[in-house]
């Protein structure tokens, strides 16, 4: 793939100020939507609102209790009755506690399964974005996504609509019975609470700024570790000399972070702590309206109205609490539905054509195809006529840039032709599904990934069905084998991260054998032997022909050498066929190839 077609990075290192784009689209996020996770768990959280309205309802009996003990119970010295209101205190006690556990269990479970689903979709869209998404996009980024910013939401998601409906119930059972109680106290009571809401308001919107700063700082943060630390970035730093630089943006980046957090905790601190003050001062507002003389009151109705004040600051300071929270967590679904709304470039057939990939013949055609990547002035491949037969070989060479691995991404359908189309026995790759597509074509590229796993899981990884007997199989007819038994743990040996533990000629017939596993009919092998020495790549290209035998093979070739036998060679220029034939035809023609050759 040319560098210079791919469209460059949506996020650049160092970019401290959120884009306009990223402003908007932490205001367009849609309390619907949120609240959509929760539909599939309407019956549970209908259990938990119960629950939480029984404790709610059963609590408020503790104040009523009290106020028979001071103006009843006491004062005549009826041991009986007062036995029975104090039985009645803790009964009301234990069964809110009751209530209290289980509505926690079942909305924590509630929110554990919505922050699981969250997580899989993220994950599984990702899966369908195409390899454009994932060259424009850091990897860190995405890690940041699935981790942090889910991770952030966690409380949010879990606790929050149970603790909304908890803090709502409670007040509103609180208010009741302060009204039963008193009405004109009551309304002295409430005083605070308009100025209280319109602080709070602008103590969220200065948190949800800051939140949105924190993720995109963390998201930098990822990046430069998973560049640094992994075993190919931490090789770069040891032969670069480039530790101290690293440590130095590493060390930037972590403080910065720190102050963000220090903003994120003080940010409106004051504003919390006035409001604090002036519920605390409303008790004393009580006790001195109960002494004007218009006012007549018990002393127990007055001990039980200030009991249920102070009950009632706790639930009125948490939903105002929980509102921060809110539009806090907005900037972090922001980012999450960002991912999830991200088109699908090479998206699933809707119908898909029923097709056994193991009785497809591999007839390969490419009909007036033409490829251009988003942003590129010029198309990478320009009305690509080719017929590849099943059981033929098609080598496709050009000077780099010619757009031989376009072609070849075009076949396995990692990008989709702007024009024309690509067939296999006669049907539009892009009405096959997927999961039949990677089946029908296997893809040996020259940069081959080995998963962080032992050998025989990596080989695994192309069948999971396969059998030990079957991946021995697949090992000698990759000439593998004989190495792996040598090893001290033979097919269990970890291979190490990226495949470290193997040379590039090991690591690629690891690849072949993996291959072999899912027997395609199509091959493709995108310039999988560029990298490697003449010895080796001997032996590699030896398991290559194993490889080949009975499939359609259309290799990239960058060493001309290997693809003299093949059936019929390709010479792309600028993103067009300037020749084709066999090599000998191709040599005496002294066009593109012939020059290539001597070179």
């Amino acid at each position: 793939m040319d560098p210079r077609q791919v469209t460059p990075p949506s996020g650049r290192r160092g970019s401290r100020s959120a884009t306009s784009e990223e402003k908007s689209q932490a205001r367009d996020v849609s309390l619907r939507r949120i609240g959509a996770l929760f539909r599939p768990h309407r019956r549970s959280l209908a259990v938990v609102i119960a629950a939480i309205s029984a404790a709610a309802v059963v609590g408020m009996a503790s104040p009523f209790l009290l106020r028979e003990v001071i103006d009843v119970a006491l004062p005549q010295r009826d041991v009986v009755l007062l036995a029975w209101l104090a039985a009645g205190m803790v009964a009301v006690a234990a069964v809110t506690a009751a209530l209290g556990v289980a509505q926690t269990w079942i909305s924590t479970r509630i929110g554990q399964e919505v922050m699981h689903g969250l997580r899989t979709s993220v994950f599984a869209h990702l899966q369908r974005q195409s390899l454009a998404f994932f060259t424009r996009t850091r990897t860190g980024e995405v890690q940041s996504r699935i981790t942090n910013d889910i991770g952030g939401m966690q409380s949010v998601v879990t606790s929050t609509a149970t603790s909304i409906a908890s803090n709502v119930t409670t007040t509103i059972a609180t208010l009741v019975a302060m009204l039963a109680l008193s009405w004109p106290l009551t309304l002295v009571s409430l005083v605070v609470m308009p100025p209280a809401i319109f602080l709070t308001r602008r103590v969220a919107r200065t948190r949800r700024a800051i939140t949105t700063e924190q993720q995109r700082e963390l998201a930098d943060l990822n990046v430069t570790v998973e560049e640094s630390l992994s075993i190919s970035g931490a090789s770069l730093s040891k032969t670069l000399g480039s530790g101290p630089e690293l440590i130095r943006r590493f060390d930037a980046s972590s403080h910065r972070l720190v102050g963000l957090e220090l903003r994120s905790q003080l940010a409106g601190r004051w504003t919390m702590a006035v409001t604090q003050v002036v519920f605390a001062a409303v008790p004393a507002v009580i006790y001195l309206s109960a002494g004007m003389p218009f006012v007549s009151l018990s002393i127990g109705t007055l001990v039980a109205f200030t009991a249920l004040q102070a009950g009632l600051f706790r639930p009125v300071m948490s939903l105002l609490s929980l509102g921060v929270q809110i539009v806090s967590s907005l900037a972090l679904f922001a980012r999450i539905f960002e991912y999830l709304d991200l088109p699908v470039d090479v998206a699933e057939p809707e119908h898909p054509v029923a097709i056994d990939p193991a009785r497809v013949d591999g007839h390969v055609r490419l009909e007036d195809v033409t490829f251009a990547y988003p942003g590129a002035d010029t198309a990478a491949l320009a009305g690509i006529d080719l017929d590849v037969a099943s059981g033929t070989t098609l080598a496709v060479v050009g000077e780099t840039g010619s757009g031989k691995s376009t072609l070849a991404g075009l076949v396995a359908r990692l990008q989709d032709p702007t024009a024309g189309r690509v067939t296999i026995d006669g049907v539009d790759v892009r009405d096959i599904a997927s999961a039949d597509l990677t089946r029908i074509v296997g893809v040996v590229s020259q940069e081959t990934y080995l998963l962080h796993a032992t050998v025989r899981e990596n080989l695994r990884h192309a069948n999971p069905d396969a059998t030990d007997a079957e991946i021995v199989e697949a090992a000698r007819a990759a000439q593998i084998h004989d190495l792996i038994e040598s090893l001290p743990d033979g097919y269990d040996t970890m291979v190490g991260s990226r495949g470290h533990r193997f040379s590039g000629g090991e690591k690629q017939r690891i690849a072949i054998a993996r291959t072999l596993l899912r027997d395609p009919r199509v091959l493709v092998l995108d310039e999988a032997t560029s990298a490697l020495d003449t010895e080796t790549e001997r032996a590699v290209q030896a398991a290559f022909d194993e490889l080949a035998v009975g499939r359609t093979t259309i290799t990239i070739a960058h060493r001309l050498s290997t693809v003299r036998h093949a059936d019929r060679i390709v010479v792309l220029d600028h993103g067009r066929v300037a020749e084709s034939g066999t090599h000998d035809a191709l040599v005496a023609a002294e066009g593109r190839y012939a020059a290539l050759t001597a070179a």
